[in-house]
């Protein structure tokens, strides 16, 4: 079995790019408006629901970037781990009930709906699509990236396809997700989501129960060689420290609340009760999800410090060089496989959320009206918004690796300053206004994009995004106690005192 590893690795890509195919084939007979192809006619289940909730969170970053930070810094990566959970489940409290119930009640497909139903305000719904279209254009080129990257790297292992050009790839790749993005929308998403979060789920149980094996002591015999290198790397808040820590919860524990990717899936399931079942689904699945950067993360480092394999040249590295000395090749073929469709997750769930904002929302803030034909326009919209996150990706690889770094500055730190204040706090609190709501948007854009933009390092280890969050909350909160809040009908009254 070992000498048709790369064989084995390639097909089980191959397989479940087939399957996305396949799903969007299937979605396309049941998505027949606008509300199908955003929303997924709101007709989800619990369990579909929750598998797909918790794998839009993980992206190739849980894949790649978490065993190598975990490698990098020790324990205080777990906290992401603890945090991520914790406010996700905050989040879900403050948000899940009350957006499901305005959702239905006045007809909402996108997030910018929700709070110009919230608001009474067109200014909020485009600062919010504005927010959206910037942040989603620089995950998708980075997800695209690290698509085409990955099976540039599975391919160039087999003899037919080992000298296959980046661009080949990023050509297939994007294909692919156009394909099934284009013609099932959001329920092609979600039922692909579902396949990915299983993946996930079993190459975490997999891959720890093989870290387990490297040691004859187990993952405690892993830990306690770190301990015995570097203690601080096994201390609370770990190498990183406790500003990174703070940070971490933050922006991705509280700024799960932020993410528009997440926060619109909770508006799709088929009944508000469902959420009591929701909840702990998803954050069992998140968690066992995490076994796999943590055991890997772990065991690579106390290998290199017991001198068992040479140091890594890049952290990165964790994930490949534990599959090709330490796990068999099925499994392998599990985890690039889930690694690929995580990436692949992830960009479908912006691309959708994306083009709601351009084709959707835009035009309702500017025009007063939605555009006629919401569904052709989406499809076709979906088609030119991929195709230019793939020539940025392009770009930024070959000519200014600045771009996308740029456009990701609008990335998730900025859907947590921008969208947590706005959706998470106003819905739970009648107080907040429009002007609170439109400071906090424009000064989380404006912080995050001169960070990035200037290179500025804020003091004492605080990262942008940190600056960002706290900044954006605290406007939020103080222009809205200064200023007055709109009327609302009774009905979304009612809504916001359930």
């Amino acid at each position: 079995m070992e000498a048709y590893r790369q064989e084995i690795i390639t097909g089980a890509v191959a397989f479940y790019m087939l399957f996305c195919v396949l799903t969007g084939l299937w979605a396309m007979r049941r998505t027949t408006d606008s509300s199908d192809f955003f929303m997924a006619g709101r007709g989800l289940g619990p369990i579909v629901l929750s598998l797909a909730l918790f794998s839009s969170t993980l992206s190739g970053f849980g894949f790649v970037g978490g065993p190598g930070l975990v490698y990098s810094i020790g324990v205080s990566s777990f906290w992401m781990v603890v945090i991520s959970s914790a406010g996700y489940a905050v989040g879900f409290f403050l948000v899940a009930k009350r957006i499901r119930l305005i959702a239905e009640l006045r007809d909402c497909i996108s997030l910018p709906d929700i709070v110009a139903v919230r608001y009474q305000s067109e200014i909020v719904r485009l600062l919010m699509a504005i927010t959206i279209v910037l942040g989603v254009m620089g995950y998708l080129a980075t997800q695209i990236l690290a698509m085409a990257l990955v099976m540039q790297a599975i391919l160039a292992g087999t003899d037919t396809f080992a000298n296959i050009g980046l661009v080949s790839c990023v050509v297939i790749s994007s294909a692919v997700l156009i394909f099934y993005c284009v013609t099932g929308g959001m329920i092609a998403s979600v039922y692909t989501d579902v396949i990915q979060g299983g993946m996930m789920m079993i190459a975490g149980v997999l891959i720890l129960l093989t870290a387990m094996t490297v040691f004859p002591g187990g993952i405690t015999e892993a830990t306690s060689i770190i301990l015995a290198d570097d203690a601080e790397a096994m201390m609370p808040f770990g190498a990183a420290g406790i500003m990174a820590s703070l940070g971490w919860f933050f922006v991705f524990g509280l700024g799960l609340a932020g993410q528009p990717h997440l926060v619109t899936k909770m508006m799709m399931n088929r009944k508000v009760a469902d959420n009591r079942h929701i909840l702990p689904m998803s954050v069992f699945g998140y968690i066992m999800a995490a076994l796999l950067w943590i055991s890997i993360g772990v065991v690579m480092r106390a290998s290199v410090i017991d001198g068992l394999i040479p140091p890594l040249s890049v952290p990165d590295d964790a994930v490949s060089i534990f599959l090709t000395i330490f796990s068999n090749p099925l499994l392998a073929g599990v985890v690039f496989a889930g690694l690929f469709a995580a990436i692949m997750s992830t960009s479908d769930a912006f691309l959708n959320v994306g083009t709601a904002a351009i084709i959707h929302d835009i035009p309702k803030a500017i025009r007063g009206a939605s555009i006629t034909n919401e569904l052709w326009w989406a499809r076709i919209v979906t088609i030119i918004l991929a195709v230019i996150a793939a020539s940025f990706a392009l770009y930024s690889y070959y000519a200014d690796a600045t771009l996308v770094a740029l456009l990701g500055a609008f990335g998730w730190a900025t859907f947590s300053a921008s969208i947590f204040p706005v959706i998470a706090i106003g819905l739970n609190w009648k107080g907040a206004t429009v002007a609170g709501a439109i400071v906090a948007i424009l000064a989380a854009l404006t912080i995050n994009f001169s960070v990035q933009l200037a290179g500025i390092i804020p003091p004492y280890g605080i990262s942008g995004g940190l600056l960002s969050f706290v900044t954006s909350l605290v406007l939020f909160i103080g222009v809205s106690l200064a200023t007055s809040p709109p009327d609302l009908d009774d009905d979304l009254n009612r809504c916001l005192e359930l």
